[in-house]
């Protein structure tokens, strides 16, 4: 058994975790992060569309006893069927522009460089929209209208530029839209089932042929890094946004996707290019 191999899915399985629903885009610290570890290959694909599946059972988890109700409720309850109309409407965008640009994305997007810049740029969007006067006027994801839903969907598409991050624009745009912070936040989580799981089966789907046995170890160890490192992540995001801002969030990409960048400029690290 390659132990070096097992160690870079323990590190990327975490990376995961941890990164999934912060604004900081787990997809492109997985693209750095692997292309750092030279883990980038064929099976790479299939090793993170298995951790972000681990990931958002995570999220699941957490919120169980929301989406048990929900899922009870849907046949004759009105909140439920309204809740679950919300996340219908805010996944489709995503669901509809991701089908259409999939493949081009990742062919033209998915590499270090790509999301370096998309780090700072979307640190500065952070930086902007803490700026800005905050009168919230929903506070509860109860509370949000179908215009709501539909203005995060589109917030929510932009994630699929590498870098962008899926929490970070649909958080952030729920900020502009008028959410509170724990609203749009925990919006985001819910809106990253439906997301997450299509996406999922979209990708496994086109790569089925990639899945082996021999690759089980490696990725049992990855999926559960990433499970747990994910249930400890929104448990503490929950808490840190109910008394902080996002602007730690928008330094921390800044200054990470200037370090990229300056490293290939420097040519202290041999960055994959477009």
């Amino acid at each position: 058994m390659d132990i070096q191999l097992l160690l870079t899915a323990l590190v990327l399985g975490i990376v995961e975790g941890l990164t999934e629903f912060l604004p900081v885009s787990s997809t492109g610290h997985l693209i750095i992060v692997g292309d750092l570890l030279g883990y980038n290959d064929d099976t790479s694909k299939v090793f993170k569309i298995v951790i972000q599946l681990a990931a958002i059972l995570a999220v699941c988890w957490d919120y169980r006893e929301r989406l048990i109700k929900v899922a009870v409720g849907v046949p004759n309850d009105s909140a439920a069927q309204r809740f679950v109309g919300l996340l219908f409407v805010a996944f489709l965008p995503a669901a509809v522009l991701g089908l259409m640009f999939h493949s081009t994305i990742k062919d033209l997007l998915f590499n270090p460089l790509t999301v370096a810049t998309a780090l700072v740029v979307g640190g500065l969007i952070i930086l902007y929209v803490e700026k800005r006067a905050y009168h919230p006027t929903v506070n509860s994801v109860d509370d949000m209208g179908w215009g709501d839903a539909i203005k995060v969907g589109f917030a929510q598409a932009l994630a699929m530029i590498p870098g962008t991050s899926r929490s970070g624009a649909t958080i952030m745009g729920g900020l502009i839209f008028g959410l509170s912070r724990k609203t749009a936040a925990e919006f985001s989580f819910f809106l990253a089932i439906p997301t997450m799981f299509a996406a999922t089966a979209y990708d496994l789907y086109k790569n089925w042929a990639l899945l082996k046995l021999e690759d089980l170890p490696v990725f049992a160890v990855g999926f559960v890094a990433s499970f747990l490192a994910a249930m400890w992540a929104v448990k503490s995001f929950i808490r840190f946004i109910s008394n902080h801002t996002f602007v730690v969030f928008a330094w921390y990409r800044i200054v990470f996707g200037l370090i990229v960048l300056a490293t290939w400029q420097l040519d202290l690290v041999e960055w994959s290019e477009p």
